[in-house]
């Protein structure tokens, strides 16, 4: 170990008592409140959803009264409790929770670790990254806690999870970081996973490092019999405090938003295209929007946001999503071997809408095959066939040798090649053209764009030796 990891290196606690006394004070229990409806009569009532609901549902319960179709009838409206956990952030009474722990609720109360009980009022939420915002009304200041920086988080770092787990109050658990960068489901999902025991009324509690700072929101766990197995996942601080600073300022989020269809970059894709190091988002569409009137092309590769290098696709839409909308950033790409830094002002995601257009071209059917494909040019009644837009130009592929190197690549009957090494092709001239330069150019592949049911995709196909151009 170095010096430097020396120096960062945790060393385990012999308690974690002190750090537990530090951070409890901000740390609150959620209890929310709906109104649902339940069916009335002489038998139970059970939860909606639940087995023993579908059994009386479907064979009646005796003496209980049927409504019309022969279902229960409908009593009074009946309240209905949830319980979860979350943080405060600031003196002045905001919390920070799980979106899904307080959804759909008519009243939020909130418990702090005195006993002191207020109700809450909903800032904002974001689905997206499962993260609300609350607020509180005190005459007195509140004990917070505050936001740490995620990305100094190294798997196997100590960390302290507090929250409410299965209603049972003020609870601690500890663990280790596991892992970094998880995803689960959501475009913007960061998740720290930890081992710290964490059960359904955890939802929304604070994950602490050894300082006391909140570097994760804990979101979910994965388990086989609904508790904790020791695999826990918290939205990750540099996630969550971007979202909680918009909610704040507008009560909803307001995101950045690019306006390009993006593909990683394969490494079969950086030889085809002659780029010095793998990494980046390959632009595979550009429809109206800030990307386009800004010069972006399709086959840009992007290599650098706002100053940032991008090494993926996921990390590129993260970062734009994090990038306020309005702002104005520079985009570094790879065009055509050469790099340029344009300046693009970004849309808001939330309201984005644009469609991508085409120019028209007729061609009567010739069916050619090349590197392993059948090929024929595309007709406006072909493209409608094959779910791309009429105006659309290129070849589509009509058959697949099942041993050639389309194959290979996942190529189908159906596919659509409308650029091959980052220039249009309409004709089989122009494709076979642009393979023979490939070839002279001692290229190993050639990339090609495809469009398959109208979803643009780069396909980096590989050039056999023994294979001649077709003349």
């Amino acid at each position: 170990m170095d010096a430097a990891q020396s120096d960062t290196a945790q060393v385990m606690p012999g308690s974690f008592a002190d750090l537990t006394e530090q951070v409890s004070p901000a740390v609150v229990n959620i209890t929310t409140t709906s109104v649902v409806s339940q069916p009335t009569g002489g038998g139970p009532a059970f939860p909606e959803g639940s087995p023993f609901s579908d059994l009386f549902r479907e064979f009646g319960f005796p003496g209980m009264p049927e409504g019309p179709e022969g279902g229960p009838m409908q009593r009074a409206p009946q309240r209905s409790n949830a319980l979860g956990s979350g943080f405060v952030i600031s003196a002045d009474g905001y919390i920070v929770t799980n979106n899904h722990v307080i959804d759909g609720a008519d009243q939020i109360e909130i418990e702090f670790y005195s006993g002191e009980t207020l109700p809450a009022k909903v800032v904002g939420t974001d689905p997206n990254t499962d993260v609300a915002l609350l607020k509180v009304e005190s005459d007195k200041a509140i004990p917070f806690v505050g936001f740490g920086n995620s990305d100094d988080a190294r798997v196997g770092d100590w960390v302290l999870a507090l929250g409410n787990p299965l209603g049972q109050g003020f609870s601690a658990s500890s663990g280790i970081v596991s892992a970094r960068n998880r995803e689960l489901s959501g475009t913007y999902d960061d998740y720290l996973q930890t081992d710290a025991a964490i059960n359904r009324g955890n939802s929304g509690g604070p994950l602490f490092n050894l300082n006391g700072e909140v570097i994760g929101v804990n979101t979910a766990i994965l388990s086989p019999n609904g508790g904790s197995i020791g695999i826990g996942f918290s939205m990750a601080s540099n996630v969550v405090s971007q979202v909680v600073d918009q909610l704040r300022e507008f009560g909803e989020t307001r995101r950045g938003w690019l306006g390009v269809m993006i593909q990683d970059v394969t490494p079969e894709m950086a030889e085809a295209m002659n780029l010095d190091a793998e990494g980046g988002a390959m632009i595979t569409d550009v429809p109206e929007g800030p990307a386009r009137d800004a010069g972006l092309e399709t086959g840009d590769v992007i290599v650098a946001f706002d100053g940032q290098p991008v090494e993926d696709t996921r990390g590129l839409v993260r970062r734009v999503a994090e990038a306020p909308s309005g702002d104005t950033v520079q985009v570094e790409v790879v065009r055509e071997g050469e790099s340029q830094i344009i300046d693009v002002t970004l849309g808001r995601r939330e309201t984005a809408q644009g469609e991508g257009g085409g120019s028209t071209a007729t061609e009567e059917p010739t069916e050619t095959d090349l590197l392993g494909m059948s090929l024929t040019p595309l007709t406006p009644e072909m493209a409608q066939e094959l779910g791309v837009s009429r105006d659309t130009r290129g070849v589509a592929i009509t058959d697949v040798d099942p041993e050639g190197a389309a194959a290979d690549k996942g190529l189908a009957p159906g596919d659509v090649i409308t650029d091959v090494n980052q220039q249009k092709v309409t004709t089989i001239k122009e494709l076979q053209d642009r393979v023979a330069e490939a070839r002279d150019a001692g290229r190993k592949s050639v990339l090609m764009l495809i469009r398959r049911g109208g979803e643009p995709l780069f396909v980096a196909l590989t050039l056999s030796e023994d294979e001649k151009p077709a003349e």
